[in-house]
């Protein structure tokens, strides 16, 4: 399960001209799931979520986690994360779960974030979204929270 967050002052998600989902400062994390991917990686990708230290202290030094500080959390699902772009000038989408897939592990990360952090909003899988955002920093992190470990690494 992957997850690009970035730390920022504020950002939302419109769908037709709508916006669904909006948060102040804190962090926009766009979402990918992979085949494979299980519930217990999405806990433990939220975990790592809500307890990566990316905002400023008193000293100015990245010591502060979303829990710290109590941002907002902007989930956003993205099947394109888990394009494999090894080779050609298109991308392949098969390492990505199926849809039906995807969606059930979004939603579980999703209302696990709501039952664990106060200001939690969403994107709407399967839909067209337009999302802006004003990066902080700009402060960007890939996390991707790998089948067999459970561990965190980088992208393949």
């Amino acid at each position: 399960m992957i997850g690009l967050l970035q730390r920022v002052c504020e950002a939302r998600v419109a769908v037709a001209g709508q916006t669904i989902g909006e948060i102040g400062p804190g962090l926009l994390v766009l979402v990918g799931v992979e085949k494979g991917d299980t519930k217990a990686q999405a806990e433990r990708l939220l975990d790592r979520l809500l307890g990566y230290r990316v905002f400023a202290d008193a000293d100015d030094k990245m010591n502060l986690s979303l829990r710290d500080t109590g941002g907002g959390l902007l989930l956003v699902p993205q099947f394109t994360l888990a394009a494999d772009t090894q080779k050609g000038a298109r991308p392949s989408f098969s390492p990505a779960a199926a849809p039906e897939d995807g969606k059930v592990l979004f939603e579980f990360l999703l209302n696990k974030a709501k039952g664990l952090h106060a200001d939690v909003a969403s994107g709407e899988f399967g839909a067209d979204m337009q999302v802006n955002l004003t990066n902080d920093g700009p402060v960007t992190f890939w996390l991707q929270v790998c089948p067999d470990s459970g561990g965190v690494g980088h992208s393949k």
